[in-house]
């Protein structure tokens, strides 16, 4: 992969952050977490230029400002709400990137893409109906961003079936991650506190990042070649 020094980077920092928070030492992430996602869409904008380039680094920005936000959580309500939005906002653009990657089958997979569907929905409906007695307030804004990141999921799924292997797993996997990391801190901050809820959540949206960046880049190669 081109200019893969900076994934090597943000695979080092984050084993190194991630051993941090399992240690318990959370106060360093007001000095950690703001670095990573700049190093991996460094990584991205260094790579040549492809069609939805610009669109990949957008999402990762709003991924960063969302990062940024949600830690100072402990000075308000507010600064959850606004951490959402820019995560949602980050979704909604990581729905427009799956829906601008070439496809190689010009017919999916139907009866697969229902079944899909159906446990996304599932899981929609489960994770709402779990949470909802205790949103207070949140209820609306939760189960948009909840409804927003699993039809980036669907989207992400739709991807595995018409896309070219092996981006098409890594973005899904990627997808997927996503919301494992979501529904963690959703249902630690407003179901049941979870051990180690911090180490989860960071482990498996730093690895979620990484899938889906690495996918689309694998996506997107020189005609010549067609790996990364």
């Amino acid at each position: 992969m081109r200019n893969s020094s900076f994934f090597k980077l943000y695979a080092v920092f984050s084993i190194v952050y991630l051993f941090i928070l399992l240690l318990g030492y959370e106060r360093f992430d007001l000095f950690l977490k703001p670095i990573l996602i700049p190093i991996i869409g460094f990584g991205a904008y260094f790579y040549r230029k492809f069609p939805s380039q610009n669109i990949l680094l957008a999402a990762l920005t709003l991924s960063w400002l969302g990062d940024v936000i949600l830690l100072f959580t402990d000075l308000g309500e507010i600064y959850f709400i606004l951490g959402l939005v820019f995560f949602l906002m980050a979704h909604i653009i990581y729905c427009i990137l799956f829906n601008k990657q070439r496809r190689i089958r010009k017919k999916q997979n139907k009866p697969l893409f229902i079944f899909g569907s159906i446990l996304i929905a599932v899981y929609l409906i489960g994770m709402i109906s779990v949470l909802m007695p205790h949103l207070g307030d949140l209820e609306i804004p939760v189960s948009i961003y909840a409804s927003i990141i699993s039809i980036m999921l669907l989207f992400a799924f739709n991807g595995f079936l018409v896309w070219e292997k092996p981006g098409n797993q890594l973005v899904f996997f990627g997808a997927l991650f996503f919301v494992i990391s979501d529904s963690i801190l959703a249902v630690n901050k407003f179901y049941v506190p979870i051990p180690k809820s911090s180490f989860f959540i960071m482990l498996t949206y730093l690895l979620a990042q990484y899938l889906i960046v690495v996918g689309v880049l694998k996506l997107n190669p020189k005609k010549v070649e067609q790996t990364v």
